[in-house]
């Protein structure tokens, strides 16, 4: 009754194995944790056991929404790594891919495998499908009978049904259990030491942050003669060097908020944002500092405005805090494609600095008007802009180029995710249209891929037993042994030779290794998003070497 249902409406099957797929993905042994997308692909292959079949056009247009995101975030980050990295990430792909196609080789004859067979653990083990095309192009062109030409073909998709769960499985715990060890790290200790390093401060999990704050508000009543009378304006700059604000104030029973004219009177109560040092050490000059609640309860606004007035950039911190649309308003921090730079008074400002400002919302919008683009965080996401986005990237992936005959094509997913690098990376300069909020985003990351990877599951579950039972249980151990020994030889070149920092070293390898999973095993083992800094150029690559390596491996196995 169950099985009936599941075939004639595939969409259960396909709900059932992400409800599966996430409750696996909680499972720990050990150190090491099955993750959603792992969990997902084993409840596909549980699931499929009953013959599913699903439309391959709905895996493509999650897998499309899947890169799309993953371009998305990354963007501006890729592009930025272009300048500064992109060499020795290309240098370790071509080790990492090269070595793949030698062990391919190596396995495959020493066990005497046809070359169908030798394509499909190629293509399974360092799950790229796209081999399966270009290998069975290569062999339907050799001076062989029809016959065995048919036979060598129906091959790659046996030995790659068993090789993909065998050789995702043995990658992701490697790089989450074993390369950390042969490293001698703790992935969140080096991820955070990166994070560090990145964004100038420690990256936490969802739901936390550091306790401290740059700025905070305090309230005094004032009783030093030497402030009574002064203005506002007078009194925040009255210790040269030092940035104060008066926020608000209490005359009598009075709630005022003041103008920079505004007089302070002896009693008044002051409502004073400052940094931490100087609410330590200067204001108690002031007078004793008194908890009013009703007095300090005014709503606070922390915004991000991205600097698009000329007149604006170049100008110097301490230059814009003296314009007069900046009164009442502090800089908390200065982001500069996606980096955290200095904040001093000195530092000079860029056209495409986002400045988180705190202050009075009022306060803020004004000043927006003469700065540049006041983000408002929405829920929408925009539409238009990712469904022209995979447009744009589907027509590039169409294209293709010959290159010694092969051709080569980035398919329309792989242009859905450089669309989505180029589009992130526009958002990230323009940041008038494209937003995509980040429970969107989550959604599109981690549901598109753990369904596109349930698919795969639903899809090679009814072969894999007999593809076991044809192929023999040696095609497992050799699928072990592609999907491994390239990637030992990468982490220690890229480790030792190329001095790549581990996190973005791993987040590299599964991008040579085009494994959506390995990356997404290796975000959540060290909980952190960084890996991905590495994965996209060697992945873009790596999609190239790997396609263009079906033919070859069927001319140097012929």
């Amino acid at each position: 009754m169950v099985t009936t249902i599941l075939r004639e409406n595939p969409e259960l099957a396909i709900f059932l194995s992400l409800a599966l797929g996430f409750l696996f993905g909680h499972i720990k042994i050990g150190s090491f944790k099955i993750g959603v997308v792992l969990g997902t692909l084993f409840a596909g292959v549980l699931i499929g056991q009953i013959g599913i079949e699903v439309d391959p056009l709905v895996k493509t247009i999650f897998f499309d929404f899947f890169l799309f995101s993953t371009g998305y975030k990354v963007g501006p980050q890729f592009f930025q790594g272009l300048k500064k990295n992109a060499l020795p990430q290309l240098m370790l792909t071509v080790v990492i891919c090269t070595s793949c196609l030698l062990v391919a080789y190596a396995v495959s004859t020493m066990l005497g495998y046809d070359v169908g067979t030798a394509a499909g653990l190629l293509a399974g083990a360092f799950s790229e499908s796209t081999v399966i095309g270009t290998a069975s192009d290569a062999i339907s062109h050799l001076d062989l009978p029809d016959l065995e030409k048919t036979r060598l073909i129906n091959n790659i998709p046996v030995a790659y049904a068993v090789t993909y769960l065998t050789g995702a499985t043995s990658f992701v715990f490697f790089l989450t259990a074993i390369a950390p060890k042969l490293l001698g790290i703790d992935l969140a200790k080096e991820s955070a030491k990166l994070g560090k390093t990145i964004n100038g401060e420690v990256e936490y999990e969802p739901g936390t942050s550091s306790a401290y704050r740059r700025w905070i508000i305090r309230a005094y009543q004032v009783t030093n003669e030497k402030c009574i009378g002064l203005t506002i304006s007078e009194f925040e700059k009255s210790k040269p060097g030092l940035r104060i604000i008066v926020q608000r104030l209490r005359h009598k029973k009075k709630l005022i908020d003041p103008k920079p004219d505004t007089i302070i009177r002896e009693n008044d109560v002051l409502v004073v944002m400052a940094q931490h040092g100087i609410i330590l050490d200067s204001m108690p000059s002031i007078g004793p500092e008194v908890l009013d609640e009703e007095l300090l309860n005014f709503p606070l606004a922390n915004m991000d405005i991205t600097i698009t007035n000329k007149n604006i950039a170049g100008k110097t911190v301490e230059e814009l805090r003296n314009c007069t649309f900046f009164n009442g308003l502090m800089i908390d921090q200065i982001m500069r494609e996606y980096h955290e730079i200095p904040l001093d008074p000195s530092t000079v400002l860029n056209k495409g600095d986002i400045l988180k400002i705190s202050g009075k919302k009022t306060n803020i919008e004004a000043a927006a008007k003469e700065i540049g683009y006041l983000d408002r965080l929405s829920p929408e996401t925009d539409i238009i802009f990712v469904g022209l986005g995979i447009v744009l990237g589907g027509l590039l992936g169409l294209l293709s180029v010959t290159v010694f005959g092969i051709s080569i094509t980035l398919t329309t997913s792989g242009g859905a995710l450089v669309m989505g690098l180029i589009f992130g990376w526009l958002h990230s300069r323009t940041p008038f249209f494209g937003s995509i909020p980040e429970p969107a985003l989550w959604i599109f990351d981690n549901v598109g891929l753990a369904t596109f990877i349930g698919l795969i599951g639903l899809a090679a579950g009814p072969s894999f037993i007999s593809a076991l039972r044809e192929t023999g249980i040696s095609i497992i151990f050799a699928g072990l042994a592609v999907a491994i020994i390239p990637h030992i030889i990468g982490l220690y070149f890229g480790r030792y030779i190329l001095k790549i920092n581990p996190i973005i070293l791993l987040g590299a390898q599964t991008g040579a290794g085009t494994s959506t999973i390995g990356l997404k095993a290796i975000q959540d083992a060290s909980a952190s998003k960084f890996p991905v800094l590495g994965y996209t150029i060697p992945y873009a690559l790596g999609n190239i070497l790997l396609t263009a390596w079906g033919p070859i491996i069927v001319g140097i196995m012929t």
